[in-house]
């Protein structure tokens, strides 16, 4: 039998056949290459992208959904398997470091920005103070709040239990009591930024003594460090003579005070009751006669302060150096800059934690007030205090490559008034006789999320998918749940 000649043919049959698939940004890269030819000098195989259509490119390589938003080596290496110019790595990173969209949904990796700025080291005792408040204790004779006072100078302290955290008047009178008749003014107070120490009250009192009052940055406790571990050291305290008898920890308060400032300070290399009082006080009755003049009590006090104010400052320059290493210095912020605001402490309303944005914003600096700390415009309705450390920070970086999204303009209302797009409901609450909805603004980030009557609300389908959504969401969960202990 004569063999026959067998044609190669493609599974589809050619009548099928339209045309390859190629991408709309490969045709406008070909198109603008009429205007700027490929100059010959790239790899082989690879097309040249001219200098109008780099930027659609590198957004189509980085935001497209086989690709969401990654890195610089992998947009980089998705690119070169069919495109290329000179300026490449560049360019790549200049879009990335600009797309809002991995600004606000990604994390950092790099160590915290902002360098270790100690506080000053005081010259005496009980000059420069700190103060914060313990909460969350069992009731104890009436009592439920520790009020824990701590000298920069000595590391001796005061704790004071109280039934309830005080007022702005009630915490002035309190060191009033507990401070001021024992040691005099100080000339600083740090504290956190509590309703009962920013309030007017204690303000105008702390101004009207001549003391200065220095408040901590928002979310950054390590400004107010000192006091910080003064806490973690009583509640450890309290919990190895309490643990069997939680309601008796009143009693045992101060034991645990005359522990502390009886003990050795690593900072200081003396115990806070040598530093402050000049001695330390015996725990048995001392059998010595000697006796000192009061001159050479002033002297020795004298050399005992000098001696904590230098090991103080080795302690301070050591912490720095040793903090420093996981820090980074901050860039230099200047008003009316845009920058990103961490949401690690800030809620988010309305969003599951783990999809909620990584950084808000971004927001104008209103003000630069030190190395490590600014202020921001925000919203009214973010309700946070508006200073932060700059390790909550970091600059927005703009680019001609990847263009921020503008915010949609104000709609015209049929009745001639100005509003603005809703773009989905996220929560729904009573109020009076009426809700309100939690609603995000078309155009809009997290941190402009409001809650509105349904009367703002022109588009009724909006409620209308929501009250769907949740009423499906409901009776999957109820349907879920099944009998405890996974019986039938």
């Amino acid at each position: 039998m004569p063999p026959t000649e067998v044609e190669s043919s493609t599974i589809i049959p050619a009548s099928c056949i339209v045309g390859s698939i190629t991408w709309v940004i490969t045709n406008k890269v070909l198109e603008a290459q009429q205007q700027e030819p490929d100059p010959g000098t790239g790899p082989p195989n690879e097309i040249f992208v001219p200098t109008s259509t780099r930027g659609p490119l590198i957004h189509w390589a980085h935001t497209a959904k086989f690709s969401i938003h990654p890195g610089l080596g992998r947009t980089i290496s998705l690119i070169r398997r069919t495109f290329w110019w000179p300026s490449m790595y560049r360019d790549v990173k200049e879009y990335i470091s600009a797309c809002q969209v991995c600004a606000r949904h990604k994390s950092s990796n790099q160590h915290p920005q902002g360098l270790l700025q100690p506080l000053p080291v005081p010259h005496r005792p009980w000059s420069h103070i700190a103060l914060d408040f313990v909460t969350g204790l069992p009731l104890s004779k009436g009592f439920t709040v520790i009020l824990t006072i701590v000298d920069h100078f000595s590391k001796a302290c005061h704790l004071v239990p109280l039934k309830s955290l005080p007022s702005s008047t009630e915490t002035a009178n309190l060191l009033i009591k507990h401070l001021f008749r024992l040691h005099g003014l100080p000339s600083e107070i740090l504290s956190d930024r509590g309703p009962q120490l920013v309030a007017r009250v204690w303000t105008d009192l702390a101004k009207h003594l001549g003391a200065k009052v220095s408040l901590t940055s928002g979310f950054h406790p390590q400004t107010n460090g000192q006091v910080e571990r003064m806490n973690q050291k009583l509640e450890a305290m309290l919990r190895c003579i309490c643990s069997s008898n939680p309601a008796g920890w009143s009693a045992q308060l101060p034991w645990v005070e005359y522990a502390h400032n009886s003990h050795t300070s690593s900072s200081s290399g003396q115990s806070p009751f040598e530093v402050s009082l000049g001695y330390q006080p015996p725990l048995f009755p001392s059998d010595s006669a000697s006796s000192t003049s009061v001159p050479q009590f002033l002297r020795q006090a004298r050399r005992t302060w000098n001696q904590t104010r230098a090991a103080l400052q080795r302690t301070a320059e050591r912490n720095c150096r040793i903090a420093d290493r996981h820090r980074r210095p901050a860039p230099t912020y200047t008003p009316g800059q845009l920058v990103w605001l961490s949401s690690r402490d800030v809620k988010v309303r309305g969003s599951c934690r783990k999809f909620s944005p990584r950084f808000l914003g971004p927001f104008p600096v209103a003000e630069v007030l030190g190395p490590v700390s600014v202020r921001l415009e925000l919203p009214p309705s973010m309700r946070v205090h508006p200073v932060f450390h700059v390790s909550l920070l970091k600059p927005v970086v703009s680019s001609p490559l990847c263009p921020p999204d503008a915010p949609p303009p104000p709609v015209r209302l049929a009745d001639g008034s100005v509003g603005y797009r809703v773009r989905r409901i996220l929560d729904v609450r009573p109020r009076g006789r009426g809700r309100q909805f939690l609603v995000d603004w078309e155009g809009y980030g997290p941190e402009h999320r409001q809650w509105v009557p349904g009367s703002w609300i022109d588009d009724v389908s909006l409620i209308d998918d929501f009250e769907a959504s949740r009423a499906s969401s409901s009776s999957a969960s109820s349907s879920s749940a099944g009998p405890p202990g996974g019986v039938p």
